[in-house]
């Protein structure tokens, strides 16, 4: 992280289950976030080797997991919900596991309820590992509760 970067972390519900994010997810990533003041949203995790691929290195569907949680995060910071129609994922070079990396996402275009999302995920020195571009579309709230057991109805 740049000393001089100013930085304001977003905060999560306590009950949020998510696997990238959520506090409440026994086997997620407690993945935390912050919004720069140039509309960027950074992040600094360090993922244990219990998500590797290769050893000392991410899997690379955690990899990609990692892209699609700060372009959504991205996105929210716009006060939208909106979840992951498309998205591409170039490995560049292996993410290691249990080591500081820095992730940064950004929304480049936004048209009616589609927002287009950038990330990276980069290492110590800077050097850019994986990089990735996100469609996200915006749900209504109401469909977001929609598949929840609690909402479905009753088995005759």
């Amino acid at each position: 992280m740049n000393e001089s970067e100013k930085l304001t972390p977003l905060p999560h519900a306590a009950q949020n289950r998510c696997f990238g994010c959520g506090p409440a997810n026994p086997a997620g990533l407690h993945l935390e976030f912050m919004l720069a003041e140039d509309g960027m949203v950074v992040s600094f995790p360090t993922v244990p080797d219990g998500f590797e691929g290769p050893t000392g290195f991410l899997h690379g569907g955690i990899i990609a997991t990692l892209l699609d949680e700060i372009m959504s995060k991205a996105v929210r910071v716009l006060g939208l919900t909106a979840m992951t129609r498309h998205m591409e994922v170039d490995y560049l070079r292996p993410v290691p596991s249990a080591t500081a990396i820095r992730m940064e996402g950004r929304v480049v275009r936004s048209e009616g309820r589609k927002h287009w999302a950038e990330a990276r995920i980069l290492n110590a020195n800077g050097a850019t590992l994986a990089e990735s571009k996100g469609l996200f579309v915006e749900v209504r709230a109401s469909k977001m509760t929609a598949g929840r057991f609690e909402n479905r109805p009753a088995e005759s």
